[in-house]
């Protein structure tokens, strides 16, 4: 017997109740899987500022070095 023979088989002894909380299960568990790590959220953000943020970011972040416009 395979796993999905074996499946089907617990799945037939279930009452009606549970077979819809099953469904919910397998409905969440067969979902696209994505990627929720750190390094991919990161890679969402977006940062607008001067060309030479990124060079000069601690100069801006305590106050030596102002952003255009503020």
């Amino acid at each position: 017997m395979n796993i999905r023979q074996l499946i089907d088989e617990e799945i037939s002894k279930l009452e009606e109740d549970e077979l819809a909380q099953l469904y919910e299960i397998v409905k969440n568990f067969s979902r696209p899987k994505t990627n929720n790590s750190l390094f991919s959220k990161l890679k969402q953000v977006k940062i607008e500022g001067p060309v030479d943020f990124a060079a000069n970011v601690d100069l801006y972040l305590n106050g030596e070095k102002k952003i255009d416009g503020d």
